[in-house]
């Protein structure tokens, strides 16, 4: 087993991780770790655009009012005004880095507007955002002699100083275990610190806009090590991914429905979210799903429309060029046509528990991005606040661990990977059936619409397997796709927990036995 030492960890290479490592890069020597290519995570596929409050008439106290009105009030006040607060200069160091956001005609930006923001504050790259501040993130890094990017590296488990302890709050983190998956053998990476950006857990469900990684690994590893994990039962379904049969998960961006963009039954055409909200298309998103969910149900459909064929065909590709692009590639022309689209998981608002300075209970380990539980986004995420999150919590942590820097303790010698009682195994259908069986389970029980009765069944399925994943992660030598069926078969058991724990419909959560909201928002909090 190969051992590398460095100041900081950081796993995981999206936004989150690379803006900790460049801004710990001054002083410190980073290692950032991906699970698959260094562009492979969420970042990359962020359509939409980072919200701040940029142009005249806006405010943050709107921002701050926006995105606690969407969180349905189980947002933390004070995390939401310190991220809009500081999401204007979160732009401008973006900016310097070398994102060319779409500028406006008058103005140094152009500006949209998506569900749920009561101005236009969403900053963009025409529908590729993510894709362009990733880049620029990478340039950056990779252009830094302090930062070593170290991709195919799938992580097994933190290095805890006291492995197998309850949640204590004292296992102090110093790096973690993960396999090489090129050479099949496990390395160990230890650190001062260590902070996890691993994103979210969109692969738990049939269908999910998440890139093929998003196994919830960073809340799986923290839970096992000790640390506590919030607010998991709220997954946000984003309303419109292609349905297509050979294209899993392409996303329809929400922008498009903010340029005018309507839903219609494919049957005859009606256009149906004034029956459900006043708001209509620009409600937030998990009405729009919800409503979408129902008439799928009620009239045994696969997909419904989305047409913005009424607008010049000039302004559609304009607006929406690698949409436009990559339908026609699939025969859909949507400047004649409508899209035919179904909701998808899309993003984990639940995760690890942080505070604003990114740490976890664990000393050594913080989180930031979509694998935390920060408080940002309470019961239901607000449009294009998620990358805003990231650069947010990445600054803070580094920032945090750079002030206390001579409180960190450096690692002790650490035991090495013990395979000597493990085999190579010759069931590897096993590990895929187990994962199939998961993302269905909790797409029928776990899904945009639950019941208590549902919700149980999962929980009786999740016991089942996860017996069956541990025998078999007990005898046999570890492979990236076992170590995510197990962390897959984690994340599912905490979902469901945390979905049984809520007794009532609030933001993202909607059960049909406790339909109304309680007076109170209270977190879920689940402890190891």
């Amino acid at each position: 087993m190969a051992e590398h030492a460095y100041d900081v960890i950081v796993i995981g290479s999206g936004a989150a991780g690379l803006t900790a490592a460049i801004n710990l890069a001054e002083r410190f020597r980073v290692a950032v770790l991906a699970k698959g290519g260094i562009s492979d995570g969420s970042t990359a596929w962020a359509q939409g655009g980072i919200a701040a409050v940029l142009e005249p008439g806006d405010t943050f106290e709107s921002h701050v009012e926006d995105t606690m009105i969407a969180g349905a009030g189980l947002n933390n006040r004070r995390t939401v005004e310190y991220v809009v607060e500081n999401a204007p200069a979160a732009i401008e160091r973006l900016a310097s880095l070398g994102v060319p956001f779409n500028a406006g005609e008058s103005d140094r930006w152009h500006l949209t507007r998506e569900g749920g923001h009561s101005h236009r504050r969403i900053v963009h790259v025409d529908d590729a955002t993510g894709w362009a501040v990733q880049q620029a993130l990478e340039r950056a890094a990779a252009a830094n002699p302090n930062i070593t990017l170290i991709p195919h590296m799938a992580a097994i488990d933190l290095v805890t100083g006291r492995h197998g302890q309850r949640y204590s709050g004292d296992g102090h983190v110093w790096g973690v275990y993960a396999v090489n998956r090129q050479t099949g053998l496990v390395d160990l990476f230890t650190a001062r610190a260590t902070i996890l950006a691993t994103g979210g857990a969109g692969r738990t469900y049939l269908y999910s806009t998440a890139p093929r990684g998003a196994t919830g690994d960073g809340i799986a590893m923290a839970w096992r090590a000790g640390a506590r994990v919030s607010n998991m039962e709220f997954m946000q379904f984003h309303p419109t991914c292609l349905y297509n049969l050979e294209v899993k998960n392409f996303l329809i961006t929400e922008a498009m429905r903010g340029e005018g963009g309507q839903l219609k039954l494919p049957t005859d055409g009606h256009r149906f979210m004034p029956d459900f909200d006043p708001r209509a298309e620009l409600a937030p998103r998990d009405i729009v799903a919800r409503a979408i969910d129902h008439e799928i149900k009620r009239l045994g459909l696969d997909y419904v429309h989305l047409d913005i064929s009424h607008k010049p065909a000039e302004f559609i590709i304009e607006h929406f060029p690698t949409i436009h692009a990559r339908l026609l590639e699939l025969g859909i022309d949507i400047t004649r046509e409508p899209i035919p689209v179904v909701p998808a998981q899309h993003y984990t608002c639940g995760g690890v528990l942080v505070d604003l300075k990114g740490r976890t209970d664990l000393p050594g380990l913080y989180a930031a991005g979509e694998v935390t539980q920060s408080g940002l986004h309470g019961a239901n995420r607000l449009a294009s606040n998620s990358l805003l999150e990231c650069f947010v919590f990445g600054a803070a942590a580094a920032t945090h661990i750079a002030r206390h820097w001579d409180e960190l303790p450096p690692a002790p010698p650490i035991r090495a990977w013990d395979e000597s009682r493990v085999s190579d195994s010759d069931e590897e259908v096993v590990v895929q059936h187990n994962w199939r069986e998961i993302r269905r389970f909790m797409w029928d029980f776990v899904g945009i619409v639950r019941t208590t009765k549902r919700l149980e069944r999962a929980q009786h399925r999740v016991a089942l397997l996860r017996r069956e994943v541990e025998e078999y992660y007990g005898n046999f030598r570890v492979t990236p796709d076992l170590i995510e069926l197990r962390n897959l078969i984690e994340v599912a058991g905490l979902i469901v927990r945390s979905a049984l724990a809520r007794k009532e419909s609030r933001g993202l959560h909607y059960t049909l036995d406790y339909p109304d909201t309680l007076p109170d928002a209270v977190d879920t909090i689940l402890t190891p």
